[in-house]
């Protein structure tokens, strides 16, 4: 794959895939458990949970293996294992729960519609500094 088809791949997936996701997903106001202490009773976490494990599914990447892990009283993790030639290993981590509300937001904005303005998507959590990428390296 060249540089056009790979840059044109990537935006097809982004604007095709991704944006509509994270769209419907700043609908969901699954805040901290910081923030909403009744977080298992609203349900507002596994609904955002269900809708990562649902979009990483449909994704056809080879031998992935997609999990979500309960520990009672705890959030849920999505865990996704995909298996590649090496000994490194690459771990990703993000969160999915949200900050609150807060003040601040221009006029047309609010935290929980999304909006796309000036090529931009703006909503609560829409990716802003969530993924931490880390390289590992297996034990011997």
């Amino acid at each position: 794959m060249n540089n056009n088809q790979a840059a044109d791949f990537v935006n097809n997936m982004w604007d095709d895939s991704i944006v509509p996701e994270i769209s419907e997903y700043i609908k969901v106001p699954n805040k901290s458990p910081s923030f909403d202490p009744d977080w298992e009773k609203h349900g507002h976490m596994e609904k955002a949970v269900a809708m990562l494990e649902a979009w990483s599914r449909k994704q056809p990447i080879k031998d992935m293996q997609v999990e979500i892990v309960r520990i009672e009283g705890r959030t849920p993790i999505l865990f996704i294992d995909i298996p590649g030639q090496s000994d490194d290993v690459v771990l990703l981590y993000g969160h999915y729960d949200k900050q609150p509300e807060f003040s601040g937001w221009d006029d047309d904005l609010d935290p929980w519609t999304p909006v796309i303005k000036d090529g931009k998507l703006y909503g609560r959590g829409r990716g802003e500094r969530q993924f931490r990428p880390a390289l590992l390296h297996r034990p011997a």
